[in-house]
């Protein structure tokens, strides 16, 4: 196994490179809030952060590259305990020998779910995927689900996705702040970039990317379709809401149509912009909390 930035000793935070270069301001990025490392019946160990009280309980599943921190404003409004985590390869979750396959992280969804007894889940793109597929294999699993700009069901992936991912792989790499700053700059809408707000969000995922890095076993996630029997999605009777936006050469609306089709039932809605978490963060989060709290 090869896990792209420098590896943790004992667990700890990874050592950064001294000579650092990129974004930087007189403030460092505040500390995120702590998180655990569980145990999975599977062998592997995975972060999480759990926030709120009570029930019921939602687990959010994030992208591919993506982190706990990116998925938490979409859970600000939902009720109850919120549980986010990081899949293998990313956070300080393990890297296990590969290749990885989309039932790979089904299992790890599966596991969080499990410990904290989650009845609804969000996932985004990659995290969808997933989803996806273990709703494939148990379709009672949960009750409410939200798939939030859903990965290809059929294994296949646009140019801009394959040269987005082996961008970023390589810019992890490297242990270059640029380098990373520049790969993930890219997933902000112009109007962002420049601003206090991006170079927020730039400072944290470099330090984040830097410290923490990536597997390069996520490449292998597409050798084979997430969902290799797609009409067993038909078999949910949960409720479902299926989120795409037009204009996302990443994330084409055609995916989640077809996923929205097969989910019976299933919500659809489209954005008509792509970044809606940057170009309209509250009415997202307000759809995503109305459907799960209601």
């Amino acid at each position: 196994m090869r896990r792209f930035g420098p590896p943790p000793p004992d667990g700890g935070p990874r050592l950064q490179r001294p000579d650092r270069t990129g974004p930087r301001s007189g403030r460092p990025t505040l500390p995120g809030p702590p998180t655990e490392l569980i145990s999975t019946p599977g062998g592997v160990g995975l972060e999480q952060l759990v926030t709120g009280v009570g029930e019921p309980v939602t687990v959010f599943a994030h992208g591919l590259g993506g982190d706990i921190a990116g998925t938490r404003p979409l859970g600000s409004a939902v009720t109850g305990r919120r549980v986010f985590f990081h899949f293998r390869g990313h956070g300080r979750s393990d890297a296990p020998v590969g290749p990885w396959s989309f039932g790979d992280l089904a299992g790890d969804l599966r596991a969080v779910a499990d410990r904290a007894g989650a009845s609804r889940a969000v996932g985004v793109s990659m995290g969808a995927g997933a989803l996806a597929r273990l709703l494939s294999e148990t379709p009672e699993r949960f009750e409410r689900a939200v798939f939030y700009l859903p990965a290809p069901l059929d294994g296949t992936r646009p140019a801009a996705a394959e040269a987005r991912v082996e961008r970023l792989l390589a810019a992890v790499e490297s242990g270059e702040a640029a380098s990373i700053a520049a790969a993930v700059e890219s997933e902000l809408p112009p109007a962002v970039r420049n601003t206090p707000t991006g170079w927020s969000y730039l400072r944290q995922r470099v330090e984040q990317l830097q410290k923490d890095g990536l597997a390069a076993e996520l490449t292998t996630l597409w050798h084979e379709p997430a969902v290799a029997d797609e009409s067993k999605l038909t078999a949910f009777r949960g409720r479902a809401l299926v989120l795409g936006c037009q204009g996302d050469e990443v994330h084409p609306t055609a995916w989640a149509e077809r996923l929205a089709g097969l989910l019976p039932d299933a919500q659809l809605h489209i954005y008509d912009r792509p970044a809606v978490l940057w170009t309209n963060r509250s009415e997202l989060r307000e759809r995503i909390s109305s459907f799960l709290n209601s």
